[in-house]
């Protein structure tokens, strides 16, 4: 019996992969064939970045959305715990702190906090402070307000979100060795629950640095505002809007680079001893012991 000769290898035609480079190519050159023959003065954008308003701009944009989201981020922590009590009034006001807060536009919430003024002239708390609310609450401060409370909803949600996300049956292992309740949750809870939390962190703080663009309809000096005073005297609004879009793109492409290396830290801590202490708990028998 003859043998069988060999099956010619035919390679798989992709046909899609070109087709679909093709038509992105395309796009992509119409975009360009655009921008070039758009009246805009590309020369004058990269002069925009170093003015001294849209440093300010900038350094107020961070240090807004820094503050705000270190603020809103402790408030979560402790709305997250407050959620997870037996106690019930605690439940009944972490979930109404989380709807009213969340439910709220940001945008809302900064005029709220802003015109506050109108309701309690003056803010008085006995033995800590009085003043007028105009002097107390300034412009960064209602855009301060208003960011950190909207975001502290959101993250109570992922702080619980991620405890949720721990084996109940570590907890109880960690309670039955002596362990108490805030060291089992520093030592045992939250170092695996940072996996399911700092990702979603690190989006809203993405999103928390472009959300800064809202104080600027209450005056504050932040990147569209710095943009803004400086087209109102030369006229050139699309430039000085690109020249604040390019620092936009640049905070945000060094936050995800520092929320890449943050996951990455977190990742490796999972095959180090805490964790394997963690998993160890899990095999410690919870019944006690027969003596004779």
């Amino acid at each position: 019996m003859a043998e069988a000769e060999p099956l010619p290898i035919v390679r798989l035609r992709r046909w899609g992969r070109w087709v679909s480079a093709v038509v992105i190519l395309a796009l992509l050159a119409l975009l360009g064939v655009a921008m070039a023959g758009a009246r805009i003065e590309w020369g004058s954008v990269p002069d925009f970045l170093w003015y001294r308003v849209m440093a300010t701009g900038l350094l107020n944009t961070v240090v807004l959305a820094v503050v705000s989201q270190g603020v809103a981020i402790v408030l979560g922590i402790v709305v997250a715990l407050l959620r997870r009590s037996a106690n019930p009034v605690s439940r009944w006001f972490a979930a109404g702190y989380i709807w009213l807060f969340r439910g709220l536009p940001v945008l809302l919430q900064i005029l709220l906090w802003y015109n506050l003024a109108l309701v309690f002239p003056v803010i008085s708390i006995p033995f800590l402070v009085h003043a007028e609310t105009n002097v107390l609450i300034s412009a960064f401060t209602a855009a301060f307000l208003g960011l950190a409370l909207n975001e502290s909803a959101y993250m109570a949600e992922i702080v619980r979100a991620g405890l949720n996300s721990v084996d109940s049956g570590q907890t109880e292992a960690a309670k039955s060795i002596g362990m108490t309740p805030a060291t089992t949750l520093r030592r045992v809870v939250l170092p695996q629950a940072m996996r399911v939390i700092i990702p979603p962190t690190g989006n809203d703080f993405i999103n928390m640095l472009k959300g800064t663009s809202m104080a600027s309809v209450i005056g504050v000096t932040e990147l569209i505002h710095a943009a803004n005073n400086i087209s109102s005297g030369n006229l050139l609004v699309m430039e000085t809007l690109l020249a604040a879009a390019v620092w936009y793109m640049v905070v945000v492409t060094v936050a995800g680079v520092g929320q890449h290396y943050l996951e990455r830290a977190f990742g490796a801590a999972e095959a180090g001893p805490m964790a394997r202490a963690a998993k160890a708990l899990r095999t410690v028998p919870l019944t006690r012991s027969s003596r004779a």
